[in-house]
């Protein structure tokens, strides 16, 4: 394999020695915050929902916070494989525009143009999500307490100062200023433990679901945070990725699927967005031992245009020259395709050679 590196939990790896990996093996798959490195999963995700899933009948859990949120939603989507190359079209091409006289966009106005775009891509088809007939969607968001309660212009930073020292001392410290909010289509129950951090879980209903997505995706000082959620508690929604980066949850075994089929575009599965730091966090628990991660290798990414995936500094690299911005990440996510053929490929003849520990 050149681009695609596999990864695997000692569960996972046992199960994979013993039964191979067939679509009716999973159960759960996640989908990470990230922002813009979420485009690079595209090939995988047309793959995975629009090919090799179908090939099965059980109930699979998708959870994912912010850019991972959007995706999962898209998946569920009537016709995914287009649904999800149309999203991947509209993120490439976002655009707001700045207006004459002003440097640089207000958190107001990304949030204003964020919020049109989920009406435009989504309006019309959020009952396709919520009743989808196999899967069941859940999207992290991350709900304010104490001085985050409310958003302001002093009290934000400093209630995002108190979670990063809060964070320092202990990943569950952050409970004190932030609580796991977890939005769930259908009724269905968590598909993972969330004693980890203070965690609630809400309806996902038609009234609801722009506002859930939209906070999911709302990141701090970038965008304003959503307010009262209907059918939620009162308070301030940020981004699911400041409790759940990269969910690394405990998620729940599930005999008859077992698998946490995880397309990623690194092999760290960092715990919390204020983790980015804390390496020694980064590793590998036992929660995450039925776990098969997909990633794209490090030579690969140091191949593609600029070094490195798409990122959140693209939009600053490139300001206003939209057409530059989506020409490099259109040529990223077409050499991305080879993610997906070398993962078809490994399924047709499974090489545990290939398989390294996560």
């Amino acid at each position: 394999m050149q681009a695609l590196r596999i990864y695997a939990g000692p569960q996972a790896r046992r199960h994979l020695e013993q039964h191979g990996l067939a679509p009716a093996h999973v159960g759960t798959v996640p989908g990470a915050a990230g922002g813009p490195k979420g485009l690079m999963l595209g090939p995988l995700d047309r793959f995975l929902f629009g090919q090799w899933l179908p090939g099965s009948v059980q109930p699979v859990d998708l959870v994912g916070a912010s850019i991972g949120a959007w995706r999962m939603a898209t998946a569920c989507l009537q016709a995914p494989d287009d649904a999800l190359a149309a999203l991947e079209r509209e993120y490439i091409h976002q655009h707001i525009a700045l207006p004459p006289g002003q440097r640089r966009l207000s958190a107001d106005q990304i949030s204003a143009g964020f919020a049109d775009n989920l009406r435009r891509f989504y309006g019309g088809r959020t009952a396709e999500v919520l009743a989808h007939p196999r899967y069941r969607l859940h999207v992290v968001a991350s709900r304010g307490r104490r001085l985050l309660a409310r958003d302001g212009r002093w009290r934000t930073p400093l209630g995002y100062l108190g979670a990063y020292v809060a964070n320092a001392v202990s990943r569950r410290a952050l409970g004190w200023w932030l609580e796991r909010v977890v939005f769930s289509a259908a009724g269905a129950p968590l598909p993972f433990d969330g004693t980890d951090l203070p965690t609630r879980q809400v309806p996902l209903t038609d009234a609801n679901f722009m506002q859930a997505l939209q906070a999911s995706c709302s990141i701090p000082f970038v965008l304003r945070p959503v307010g009262d959620i209907a059918g939620a508690p009162s308070g301030m929604y940020w981004d699911g990725g400041i409790t759940d980066y990269h969910l690394h949850l405990h998620y729940r075994h599930r005999k008859d699927a077992p698998i946490v089929l995880y397309p990623h575009f690194q092999r760290a599965v960092v715990p919390g967005w204020l983790d980015k730091a804390w390496r020694r966090r980064h590793r590998a628990t036992p929660a995450l031992d039925w776990m098969v991660l997909l990633a794209p290798g490090p030579d690969w990414v140091r191949k593609l245009p600029n070094g490195k995936l798409p990122d959140r500094t693209d939009f600053s690299r490139y300001g206003q020259d939209v057409q530059a911005r989506a020409r490099v990440w259109n040529t990223a996510v077409a050499e991305a395709q080879r993610l997906a053929d070398e993962w078809a490929h490994w399924l047709e003849r499974p090489d545990l050679r290939q398989v390294q520990d996560l």
